[in-house]
């Protein structure tokens, strides 16, 4: 049996800029968790920076993108506005995904076919400036040719309906189609990440997907840092991925 490659571990630092924009106050600060969370064995940090700046605000990003040293994904909608701020703080990777306002969080995957000359000319403009591109979609077929297609060169796959599962035979079935999507895309050349709804246990069966090579998790590991502090749950977090990765 060959060896698995590691599996990066992305580190959404959103729900920290929630907390401070509850109060609209100084703190706590995601650029410092982001410093921690690098600390703790992150190998990259997640932003979203939302049209309604619910969360992440513009300075955040642009200071993230002058203190993380090692890998930024913006996620993002195409929204024009979007586009520019992201041409010009230039994030080591953008994932594009869909939005809505009245949404708490990102619900379901980026709907490539029914917008796929708005995602291609986006991911053009992306791409000619160096940015790396990733698109968030649903775990199916259609949308990993699509992605294709239109010149990402990664997906993200969703993995809410799997996280979400109210009975063992569902989420089985949620997990056996993350699996399918994945070895199309990895087929189609496409690079595999997975995330949303992960937490410490329900990542184990996603760890042992071959083709995966990048989570991005948020809620999880920052909901466990309000108890233990940022570093220990992200370390808990990336031991758990090696651990089960690698079957030791």
């Amino acid at each position: 049996m060959r060896a698995l490659t590691p599996v990066r571990l992305g580190v959404n630092v959103d729900h920290v800029a929630t907390v401070r924009q509850a109060r609209r106050a100084q703190e706590p600060d995601p650029v410092a968790a982001a410093v921690l969370a690098i600390l703790g064995g992150a190998d990259g940090i997640t932003i979203h920076l939302r049209e309604d700046r619910r969360h992440i605000q513009d300075r955040d990003l642009f200071v993230l993108r002058e203190t993380v040293t090692s890998r930024l994904n913006l996620e993002m909608s195409v929204a024009e506005e979007i586009v520019a701020i992201a041409l010009k703080a230039r994030p080591d990777e953008a994932t594009l995904v869909p939005e809505r306002r009245q949404e708490l969080t990102t619900e379901g995957g980026l709907d490539v076919i029914a917008h796929e000359a708005a995602i291609r000319a986006v991911v053009h403009r992306l791409k000619e400036a160096g940015i790396a591109v990733s698109l968030f979609i649903d775990p199916e077929p259609a949308q990993v040719d699509a992605a294709c297609r239109v010149g990402a060169e990664a997906i993200e796959l969703q993995t809410a309906s799997y996280s979400e599962a109210k009975t063992a035979s569902v989420q089985i079935a949620e997990l056996d189609k993350l699996r399918q999507a994945a070895r199309l895309a990895a087929e189609r050349g496409l690079r595999v990440h997975m995330g949303h709804g992960l937490n410490y246990s329900n990542v184990i069966p996603i760890v042992q997907i071959p083709e995966v090579e990048e989570l991005n998790i948020g809620h999880s590991i920052v909901s466990r840092a309000v108890l233990v502090g940022m570093e220990r749950a992200v370390r808990e977090m990336k031991d758990t991925i090696v651990r089960y990765r690698h079957g030791l």
